[in-house]
């Protein structure tokens, strides 16, 4: 697998606190909060700031309760979860993001379609899984650093979700990093997923500057489209 580029290298970095960047956030904020995407809506734009969108699907895949659902709603701006609830089926998140490209100095709108479904919702209907990999762009893997289990787990999630796609991205993701010592994935591990394809380990993203805390645009879980903005391809 392709190394990831070094950070700044694909997308201005912080360009979205600039005028020019703040601009085209404004668009999908509201009330200085970020607004909440349906399937079919879109950020509407002023003609003369009117830019093209990549859209782009990823599946959001891990054991029960190690946090996709928390991860959607921080990159969407929502609040996360305080109790942990079973995803009983099938759920769909859009995030929209503004950037900024390093080498042609061109703006895109980003269009991160999120999928997250419940692990018993897997195993008792068979057209889920299918439903989720269908034309997807990218592959985000969760595991939590207090269970063991939930890492140890990554190569079978790997082989059984994106096994028959080896040209799409894929990701690892950690969460629940602990503050205390109760870290129980330690040592070189936390840094690579040791797999034939060395997928990328990126976590833990709750210790990120700016997801550590809900409201605002800037701390609302915006914390892995930097990284997820680079590792797709943008445009052809």
């Amino acid at each position: 697998m392709a190394r990831l580029p070094a950070p700044g290298s694909v997308i201005v970095p912080d360009w979205h606190e600039s005028t020019e960047g703040k601009e085209y956030l404004a668009c999908i904020l509201r009330k200085n909060r970020r607004r909440v995407f349906g399937l079919l809506e879109r950020p509407v734009l002023p003609p003369p700031v009117a830019i093209d969108t990549a859209s782009y699907k990823i599946f959001v895949s891990g054991k029960s309760g190690v946090g996709k659902t928390a991860l959607v709603a921080k990159l969407a701006g929502l609040e996360v979860p305080v109790v942990h609830h079973e995803t009983t089926g099938i759920q769909t998140t859009v995030v929209f993001w503004p950037a900024k490209l390093q080498a042609s100095d061109r703006v895109v709108m980003f269009r991160f379609e999120f999928w997250d479904c419940g692990e018993s919702a897997l195993k008792k209907f068979d057209h889920m899984l299918p439903a989720c990999q269908e034309k997807t762009d990218a592959f985000l893997f969760l595991f939590s650093f207090t269970d063991r289990a939930s890492f140890e787990d990554l190569p079978g999630q790997l082989a059984r979700v994106a096994g028959e796609a080896p040209g799409v991205v894929r990701m690892v993701i950690g969460s629940n990093f602990p503050l205390d010592t109760t870290n129980h994935v330690v040592g070189p591990a936390q840094e690579r997923v040791q797999t034939p394809d060395k997928v990328p380990l990126s976590g833990p993203w709750r210790q990120r500057p700016f997801c550590g805390m809900s409201g605002g645009h800037r701390k609302s879980g915006s914390c892995l489209l930097p990284i997820l903005v680079p590792e797709i391809p943008p445009l052809g």
